[in-house]
């Protein structure tokens, strides 16, 4: 794990905090509608992606960017071989836009298993790791991570952008039913540490891309929340279903899918 947590710092370090608020207009593009990569991506992405290999001698990474450019890597997810997932830029629209709430995630995934989670954002300083069974822990204080019991009003955000029309609708009729329901969220390497220091009740996200979930999974998981299918079944980085619910708490998973009106 400190090798891991190494790797990423220095790699934030070299290719991403040089071009925060530097970037130039031929430093970024839209890789497919809507979607900005940044040459800060795909730097940190080629150089961690070495180093994570050589951590674990057989391993394999699973790249964003590289699995933009050819999905087909996404099948070393359900092969023997352990595989790392790797975003190298969590919130590159927020990083191009000179926001601090961006970082980078990784996991390693052995058996569809993710059982070594990191999540470093380099403006904020802070760095949470989690291993399978070992808990969650803010390295720079030392911290275990640990949600704290919710109040009693639910208070929790929604990725509107890629919900289906239907789903959005349910959504926005029941939006009276909590204290807050933000419209808009951040990154997904800031929200789910969010979560599992017990700022929020929940998450709703719809699209499922496996290098965006399975490190705070993991992480809020260790935390003691839970992070699961709208069918209830448990998050599985291979599992490549739109929806997935997280949430501080079993009780804050349940009662959050009911007042969202997804039961």
């Amino acid at each position: 794990m400190d090798r891991v947590v190494d790797e990423v710092r220095e790699a934030a370090n070299d290719f991403l905090r040089p071009r925060f608020r530097a970037l130039t207009t031929s430093d970024m593009w839209e890789k497919s509608p809507g979607e900005v990569v940044t040459v800060a991506d795909q730097e940190c992405e080629r150089a961690l992606s070495a180093r994570l290999c050589a951590t674990v001698p057989g391993s394999v990474v699973v790249g964003e960017e590289a699995a933009a450019r050819d999905p087909s890597l996404l099948r070393h997810l359900s092969g023997e071989r352990p595989v790392w997932l790797l975003d190298p830029l969590d919130g590159t629209g927020a990083f191009a836009a000179g926001s601090p709430d961006h970082g980078v995630m990784v996991a390693l995934v052995r058996n569809s298993e993710t059982v070594l989670a990191v999540i470093h954002q380099p403006e904020h300083s802070r760095t949470y790791v989690a291993e399978s069974g070992a808990g969650a822990f803010e390295t720079e204080t030392g911290e275990r991570l640990a949600v704290p019991r919710s109040s009693s009003s639910l208070e929790g955000a929604v990725k509107k952008r890629f919900l289906p029309v239907d789903v959005r609708a349910v959504i926005e009729q029941n939006e009276h039913r909590f204290a807050t329901l933000e419209p808009q969220a951040t990154a997904a390497s800031i929200e789910y540490p969010a979560l599992a220091r017990g700022d929020g009740d929940f998450m709703l996200y719809w699209r499922t891309l496996p290098w965006d979930h399975a490190p705070g999974a993991l992480l809020l998981r260790e935390a003691g929340g839970v992070v699961a299918r709208l069918d209830g079944s448990a998050y599985d980085p291979t599992d490549r279903r739109e929806g997935l619910l997280a949430a501080g708490s079993p009780e804050a998973w349940r009662e959050a899918k009911s007042a969202l009106g997804l039961a």
